[in-house]
């Protein structure tokens, strides 16, 4: 039988981790810049935010309708909505919808992707390998 050497395990496990593993950085999600025309709400930035949350677009729109309780569309890289909202009300929503739908309940690492499994599913972590089971949207 064969005496294996801890740390040569340990060695080739970590050089089979995705190297985001290792990164130190800060994940930030950009602050929505919006206005007001009329009787609507405008995100300008809705593509960038949904791009740097690594979601589809229609994912975080419906969210945010739902969220909103309103209707409304993307129009290229921006959002609009039906209704007066304010900077802060939308930042708290990006913020829930990142950590219901993106940052990994068990390590907080945003290294996430949504992946669907029969009737349910489920958020995998890229980073720990961790599954934890989300509501649809």
């Amino acid at each position: 039988m064969e005496k294996y050497d801890y740390e040569k395990l340990l060695d080739e496990a970590y050089a089979q981790l995705p190297k985001e593993v290792f990164e130190r950085r800060r994940f930030e999600i950009p602050k929505v810049i919006s206005f007001i025309e009329g009787k609507r709400t405008l995100i300008q930035n809705f593509k960038e935010i949904a791009d740097t949350l690594n979601r589809d677009v229609k994912h975080v729109l419906k969210f945010f309708l739902r969220e909103l309780a309103t209707a409304g569309e993307i129009e290229g890289t921006r959002a609009t909505f039906k209704g007066q909202f304010s900077n802060h009300v939308l930042n708290e929503i990006v913020r829930r919808y990142a950590q219901l739908y993106v940052i990994c309940p068990v390590c907080k690492k945003p290294d996430t992707k949504i992946v669907r499994e029969g009737r349910f599913w489920f958020l995998v972590c890229e980073a720990c390998g961790a599954r934890t089971s989300i509501k649809p949207l």
